[in-house]
């Protein structure tokens, strides 16, 4: 369903409860339109990521590995990392 940002405000509660039972709801305003998502799994916002600080992590990791003073982390447990992140 698509509504205004007026009705949005004026009958929060049913569209919020459209949306947890699964249903589209679609919040047209002037700044565009928005997707009322319910977030599930107490799922806080995801905090923005320092790209450049782990990639440096991740070059001094292979400094370590090629002097010989670490171990490298296997496909594997990179997958598993990338899971529990977007989870």
């Amino acid at each position: 369903m698509v509504i205004t940002g007026t009705d949005f405000r004026t009958n929060q509660s049913h569209y919020i409860g459209a949306a947890y039972r699964g249903e589209d709801v679609v919040v047209k305003a002037r700044a565009g339109s928005f997707r009322v998502v319910p977030v599930r799994n107490n799922a806080t916002p995801k905090r923005n990521r320092d790209i450049k600080a782990e990639l440096q992590g991740a070059f001094r990791q292979v400094k370590e590995h090629i002097d010989g003073k670490g171990q490298l982390t296997t496909a594997e447990e990179l997958l598993d990392e990338l899971r529990r992140i977007n989870n």
